[in-house]
């Protein structure tokens, strides 16, 4: 036999040699354990499974108080994690395990512990399957990184559609939420005084640990509830019930009736000068929703606890004392729900001090003034110079005991208009609701003609024609009422006194699209007041 022909047995066995060995690593064992290490690897990495100890790779908690989604950010952070472990894996696998075997057998050492073979027959026969082993092991790694990659494609493809539909449902939530309280005209301003802001989200304390949720909607921190630092859940949307959680102002962290968020807000400020009955007229009108409830034309609760404490005192005041203390320092909104058939209003009834809108730098501090829907003026004709000169003697003296205010209705006008103007962008677009209040005296005074259905015209006849003419000039459509509070409130009220009273915030509140429009037009003529003696027998209660 030639050397030619030895060297190409000799080749050929180191070829099949070679071949068998690869085929067995590959096939028997490296494969399956390239498999299993990544896809361990990869699991590892979309842990933890030692609850309790800490992972960098977990989101912590910033300053919204609240658990980050796992679909937000954790779940890429996760999957890239299980990427990069399992491919980093095969590599450690195969280059400081199989490799590193590889070469002790061309070294003739034992694969495990690196000691010399025990003779030359060892020895050769570890140096002839260590280009087999290093063969097989490097086609296992290639076919278990295919496969795994194929895995891992299918596997970023479910994430990729899981994120994209938490994606899509977050915004047709928070864009059918934010649709819905535009079309119902939902805009939430903060009622209490010294802040009056607006704000797109009321702010929502959590209920065991009092941490304040100020992004509590769908987003990052969850679709329908959004869990606490300390572990309660919250509802995050209005499907899963945000409107029933107690809420708070962002600005100055006082609270606001849940329903401010959902329901349409309808600003009313009452302007009027001190002493013109503003306090006795929101006791009449709280007393005339009340009644209007009673008969079931239509649905009235106060919105917050607060409020049912106030409207409580102020009957308890008004049966003792027989009238109502005027206001002292900065009044934040009576808050009252008024709902007729499937639509409801968030009222907020403002009652200033009338001292604060006697000057113009004043006035500009009444910031609830830049988001009034109407307003309600309060006129007491009885402040005014050209019908005080009017006067006989016995009726000047009943003036002067019914309290006229410090400030003519002429002058408050004068001195609201530029303001308001300037405060809303326009008072053009405003309607408002003209009240004298004390009619239970005007209709003892025998010096001036008594008021009677047509309001507006009895004003011209008294010497107030230039006020009814600004009304109309300058606001959007007027309306105009006579109305006795004292008649309204407190021991001995007359039911249809209390429903007249709160006609003008009826009659405003239907320009905002509440269906009461008609509980105002059914209002009959107004009848001549008598003087009315209360149980105690302490005379007419001015207002």
């Amino acid at each position: 036999m030639t050397g030619a022909e030895l060297t190409g047995i000799t080749v050929d066995v180191l070829v099949a040699v070679t071949g068998a060995t690869a085929l067995l690593v590959c096939v028997t064992y490296a494969f399956w354990v390239f498999l299993a290490t990544a896809c361990r690897s990869a699991g590892k990495a979309l842990g933890p499974f030692r609850p309790g100890r800490s992972d960098k790779r977990v989101l912590t908690i910033g300053t919204e108080p609240a658990h980050p989604s796992y679909w937000h950010r954790q779940s890429w952070i996760d999957t890239a994690g299980a990427v990069r472990r399992s491919y980093r894996a095969l590599w450690t696998l195969w280059q400081s395990h199989w490799m590193v075997t590889a070469g002790r057998l061309f070294r003739g050492r034992r694969p495990g512990s690196n000691r010399r073979g025990a003779n030359a027959f060892t020895r050769l026969v570890m140096r002839l399957v260590a280009p087999g082993t290093t063969l097989g092991a490097t086609v296992a790694a290639l076919l278990a990184t295919a496969l795994h990659t194929l895995v891992l494609t299918v596997f970023c493809a479910l994430v990729a559609l899981v994120w994209t539909s938490w994606v899509l449902t977050v915004g047709v939530i928070r864009t059918a939420e934010r649709g819905s309280l535009l079309l119902r005209g939902v805009r939430t301003v903060c009622p209490h005084p010294g802040c009056h802001r607006p704000f797109p989200l009321a702010a929502h304390p959590c209920p065991q640990c009092q941490e304040v949720h100020t992004s509590l909607r769908p987003g990052r921190y969850g679709v329908f509830r959004h869990a606490c630092r300390c572990g309660a859940r919250l509802p995050a949307s209005l499907l899963s019930g945000r409107g029933r959680t107690p809420a708070e102002c962002p600005s100055c962290a006082r609270p606001l009736p849940p329903s401010v968020g959902t329901t349409r807000v309808v600003h009313v400020p009452l302007i009027g000068g001190s002493s013109s009955g503003k306090t006795m007229l929101v006791a009449a009108v709280v007393a005339g929703l009340r009644s209007w409830s009673e008969r079931g034309d239509l649905r009235m609760e106060f919105a917050s606890d607060a409020d049912q404490q106030d409207g409580e005192a102020l009957d308890r005041q008004l049966e003792q004392n027989d009238w109502a203390r005027k206001t002292q320092g900065d009044q934040r909104a009576w808050m009252i729900l008024v709902g007729r058939g499937r639509r409801r209003r968030l009222l907020y009834l403002y009652d200033p001090m009338g001292e604060s809108l006697h000057q113009a730098d004043r006035v500009r501090e009444q910031q609830y003034l830049a988001h009034a829907d109407g307003v309600l003026f309060v006129v007491d004709v009885l402040a005014d110079r050209t019908v005080r000169r009017a006067l006989h003697d016995a009726d000047d003296t009943l003036a002067d005991g019914a309290r006229p205010a410090a400030q003519g209705p002429v002058d408050t006008y004068q001195g609201l208009t530029g303001e308001l103007a300037a405060l809303t962008g326009g008072r053009g677009d405003l309607p408002v609701a003209v009240v004298v209040t004390k009619r239970d005296v005007l209709d003892r005074i025998e010096s001036l003609p008594a008021p009677g259905a047509r309001v507006d015209e009895w004003l011209c006849a008294i010497g107030l024609g230039g006020l009814v003419r600004g009304f109309t000039h300058d606001f959007k459509t007027a309306g105009f009422w006579a109305i006795s509070a004292s008649a309204a409130t407190g021991t001995g009220a007359l039911d249809s006194e209390r429903r007249r009273a709160a006609e003008p915030v009826l009659w405003l509140l239907a320009r905002s699209g509440l269906r009461v429009g008609a509980l105002v037009e059914s209002r009959g003529p107004i009848p001549r007041q008598g003087r009315r003696t209360d149980t105690k027998g302490q005379g007419v209660r001015r207002g």
